[in-house]
């Protein structure tokens, strides 16, 4: 139910909130115990598509920019090497390459979700926390957007985190169930 954790879970495992209780383990090793350098790296290997892309997008920034950000951020690519991976990833979200230029508010609910998404696929994560990824859109682009993910998953070897009230659309994305209430898990 609203209020229970599951955003907080999500962010904390993200390394976005630092957590108040228990640890995070990437790989094995407890993330709070790792080095700045070997934290980083974990941590670029987690990312995050947020229930309400407008307000996760910079109105300010082209889609290119919007997508590129991550990368020159952590210096994971620039020049040509940039420009491929943002065309290439945009590509892959089904995002046409005259899409690049706009800003966010020229797209669609559904567009905007696709162009969240590629802004956490360009940095080739291994786990994709999905904080209510779908629950904004109607029920066709959501199908559209679970669509999308399902073969993104296969593509890129991702495991989610996919955080939702809906069991319809828990029921066809996930293969384990957590439910939470008053931050615990209560059933698994």
């Amino acid at each position: 139910e609203s209020g229970c954790g599951k955003s907080t879970l999500g962010r904390v495992v993200a390394g976005v909130h630092a957590a108040s209780d228990g640890k995070v383990y990437w790989r094995g090793k407890d993330v709070s115990t790792l080095s700045g350098a070997e934290r980083r790296d974990a941590l670029l290997k987690i990312q995050m598509i947020f229930q309400d892309p407008m307000s996760s997008l910079n109105p300010y920034m082209r889609v290119f920019d919007l997508v590129a950000e991550p990368l020159r951020i952590h210096r994971a690519a620039r020049g040509v090497e940039l420009e491929h991976r943002v065309v290439s990833t945009l590509e892959k979200v089904g995002l046409p390459r005259d899409a690049l230029q706009r800003f966010p508010h020229a797209f669609s609910g559904g567009q905007r979700q696709r162009i969240g998404i590629a802004r956490a696929l360009v940095l080739e994560p291994k786990l994709v926390i999905a904080d209510e990824a779908v629950s904004a859109l109607d029920v066709s682009i959501q199908a559209q957007i679970l669509n999308l993910l399902e073969d993104l998953k296969a593509d890129f070897g991702l495991t989610y985190i996919f955080i939702s009230h809906d069991l319809g659309v828990v029921n066809y994305l996930a293969d384990r169930v957590v439910v939470m209430y008053l931050g615990h898990v209560v059933e698994s």
